[in-house]
């Protein structure tokens, strides 16, 4: 997946860079993974897509939809589209999402 950062190419006089307006690509892994929330002892979990080297609970790139498991059942809601699209940009579902996705 290719992305886009600022370039910090000028350096000025004040003895600081300043931003110039290009743009250079580089690579980034991107995942789609699970990101917990809520209380201690309650599993409950967005789905998020987010940069490989970023913490679990770290920004996210955005956010396809959470899933709840419980005792009995589980509750899940995943913006199909969404996660369609990423996985056409080449993002990588982590095998936990693979199977709650499968489901």
């Amino acid at each position: 997946m290719l992305a886009r950062r600022p370039v910090r190419r000028s350096f000025s006089e004040g003895g600081s860079f300043s931003e110039v307006g290009t743009f250079e690509f580089f690579n980034m892994s991107v995942v789609i993974r699970l990101s917990k929330i809520g209380k201690r002892g309650e599993s409950r979990y967005r789905i998020v897509v987010t940069e490989k080297r970023y913490r679990r609970d770290g920004e996210p790139i955005e956010s396809l939809g959470w899933y709840e498991k419980r005792e009995k059942n589980e509750n899940k809601e995943i913006n199909q589209d969404r996660y369609n699209y990423w996985i056409s940009k080449g993002a990588k579902p982590s095998p936990t999402v693979e199977k709650i996705v499968g489901k």
